[in-house]
């Protein structure tokens, strides 16, 4: 069986069952801010990203063994990232 989407959002209409289960693995776990799009959002840049022809079955494994300290390194980096970028136009206001 050969299952191809044609966006994104089929994609995620698919696989939401794993995305679901995975967000609530986390919840349990105590990291009640990593949501369904932090997931993907992450596989995309990381793991798949130079990856073409996944199948649904490399795609839901991928979901469900993402490791929660890795998804939560992952968006502390991006709010780093994020608080940077805020502070240098502050500075170059400033001046």
């Amino acid at each position: 069986m050969n299952l191809e989407f044609k966006t994104k959002e089929e994609l995620l209409k698919r696989v939401e069952p794993a995305l679901n289960a995975k967000e609530s693995e986390f919840l349990r776990l105590g990291y009640y801010y990593i949501k369904k799009q932090d997931l993907i959002n992450y596989l995309i840049e990381n793991k798949w990203n130079n990856k073409s022809n996944l199948s649904l079955y490399d795609i839901v494994d991928d979901i469900l063994k993402i490791d929660s300290k890795i998804i939560d390194r992952f968006l502390k980096n991006k709010l780093s990232r994020r608080k940077d970028n805020i502070y240098d136009r502050e500075k170059f206001y400033e001046n």
